[in-house]
């Protein structure tokens, strides 16, 4: 087994989910999931077929995202997973259904923050064993730190 680590590369300001699924059907009820989301929302998807023609299957409704994913999924290369780079809306807005959604076994990360992915190859292929997602932490938040979280939630409209 060789381990391999891939870093993903997306639009700045974009937003990606990295999952695990079990079914070609996937990335059409992941369309479907991103395109009832949110009228603004544009996004890219890409799924690796783990079986018969192993095609990356790709959707979306923007030609720049759905390049992103599908470069981001070439590179990744382990079968049953799936990359959603997303603008114009946040993870947490899908995040539920895109885990309620039948095929999908697991989500790795929902992130802007940059991306790792720490693969094991074999004979046989890939697998996705984690993610490093963003930076460790610098410390502890102090009182300030607390009122500029409250404050973020705030602006994005999570809390009121």
């Amino acid at each position: 087994m060789e381990m391999k680590i891939v870093d993903l590369e997306f639009p700045a300001g974009a937003n990606i989910i990295l999952g695990q699924t079990h079914f070609i059907k996937t990335v059409e009820d992941l369309y479907e999931i991103m395109i009832t989301s949110s009228p603004q929302a544009k996004f890219g998807i890409a799924f690796c077929e783990a079986s018969g023609h192993c095609l990356i299957r790709v959707e979306g409704n923007d030609e720049k995202l759905k390049e992103s994913a599908t470069q981001n999924a070439l590179n990744i290369g382990a079968g049953h997973s799936f990359i959603i780079v997303m603008e114009g809306i946040f993870p947490i807005n899908v995040l539920n259904e895109i885990k309620m959604c039948q095929e999908v076994c697991r989500i790795f990360c929902a992130t802007a923050n940059p991306v790792k992915v720490i693969i094991a190859e074999t004979e046989q292929g890939r697998g996705i064993l984690g993610v490093i997602d963003g930076e460790k932490p610098k410390g502890v938040e102090d009182e300030s730190g607390v009122q500029w979280r409250k404050k973020l939630l705030r602006d994005f409209g999570y809390k009121k």
